[in-house]
């Protein structure tokens, strides 16, 4: 049986020969002219062919001669980074003990195109909160196996599934023997797996993504969640190309985002801008910063291809027959991708003990409301955990 022995301190430090040529990349690159859309801000109508020249030359310009990647390794450095290998993949982790006696363990999931950045300026705040009446978590942000720092699967079957069930074996490594789960997008999936699959260990969740059992009618729906059902419907015909193209050819487009730190920021820009909760552009909300610790942990680690083929193994792969019985604390955030009606919900989640619908914020609300982000998870793991009592 593995050990907390079996897990190693971790430090994030990028040569300089790599952030030198990554600056060279960037003064060397070969831009397509401008769209055929082309409109002057602000207008959200001005990203309807993808990310507009423009913004990507100014994002370009300050990634090559302004951006730090120093001060997010010494932020990541500073919250404690681990790995451990379990089932013969090496997996990183940040690791965040809380100084309250009476702390409960939380895994927080990212996705696609996320990383740990989506959470490095929640931690601190979910670890020792200010208001000495909110709860308080021991935190565990894993990276996805192909992502950031984790290692890179080297054969199929590192879907979901065998995911969540890493998580559970991770969370007993550091002595979580029971613990609570967040996760959105591809982490929202493993979290309602994570609930589902281990209810022994998982005590409840909290998710942004709430996908209900397909083939379910209208009948009965309010006339907006008729319209989240219409929405999210319209992106899977019209706006998805991205997860048919990682879910079927992952290698093809791997060799773009591994070669090009462009088409790797591109790639990610135009769902920062498409996903959030913005008219024209994701820097009103998001800090430009943040975008680039994202985008250059995917660079540094060369995890383009890697972190795509999350699609390629688990694409439309929840279990239409899996039911999550542990107390669930739901948040649909308005402009996220997709928004399931809770009716649809709560027949998969059979415990709903917190239904969330905040007035704004899209697909990466620790990043574009981060105050509310952590007030609304702390709520919802609160009736989760009291749920338990």
């Amino acid at each position: 049986m593995s050990t907390a022995s079996d897990v190693q301190a971790f430090e994030a430090h990028a040569s300089d020969a790599d952030l030198d040529e990554l600056r060279g990349r960037l003064a060397a690159a070969r831009l397509p002219e401008v769209e055929t859309v082309y409109r002057a801000g602000p207008d959200p109508r001005r990203w309807d062919q993808g990310v507009p020249l423009a913004d990507l030359v100014e994002v370009v310009d300050y990634w090559r001669t302004e951006y730090d990647w120093r001060s997010f390794e010494e932020r990541l450095n500073g919250i404690g980074q681990f790995r451990t290998t379990i089932d013969g993949l090496g997996i990183h982790f940040l690791h965040r003990r809380s100084a309250r006696t009476d702390a409960t363990p939380l895994v927080l999931t990212h996705g696609w195109p996320g990383s740990i950045a989506e959470f490095v300026d929640v931690v601190d705040e979910l670890a020792d909160p200010e208001d000495a009446e909110a709860p308080a978590f021991h935190v565990v942000v894993p990276s996805l196996p192909g992502f950031g720092y984790s290692d890179k699967p080297a054969a199929t079957g590192w879907g979901t599934e065998k995911i969540a069930a890493a998580w559970v074996e991770l969370m007993g490594r550091l002595g979580y023997r029971k613990f609570v789960a967040h996760g959105g997008d591809w982490g929202g999936n493993i979290t309602t797996v994570l609930g589902g699959r281990f209810p022994a260990h998982v005590l409840g969740i909290h998710s942004t993504f709430a996908e209900g059992p397909p083939g379910l009618t209208t009948d009965g729906l309010t006339a907006d969640e008729r319209r989240w059902t219409a929405e999210t419907r319209d992106f899977w015909r019209h706006r998805a190309a991205y997860a048919k193209q990682q879910a079927t050819r992952p290698q093809t487009i791997g060799y773009s985002l591994v070669d090009s730190p462009i088409g790797l920021l591109a790639w990610i820009l135009d769902k920062f801008a498409e996903w959030s909760d913005t008219e024209d552009s994701p820097f009103e909300t998001i800090s430009r910063d943040r975008v680039l610790d994202d985008v250059t942990l995917y660079w540094l680690t060369r995890s383009g291809a890697s972190a795509a083929r999350i699609y390629y193994e688990s694409h439309n792969s929840l279990d239409p027959e899996l039911r999550v019985d542990v107390p669930a604390a739901l948040s649909v955030y308005p402009r996220d991708i997709e928004k399931y009606p809770r009716p649809w919900a709560q027949e998969r989640y059979r415990q709903i003990v917190r239904w969330g619908s905040p007035e704004s914020g899209g697909h990466f609300p620790s990043l574009e409301v981060p105050q509310y982000f952590v007030q609304d998870l702390q709520a919802g793991l609160a009736a989760v955990l009291a749920a338990n009592r």
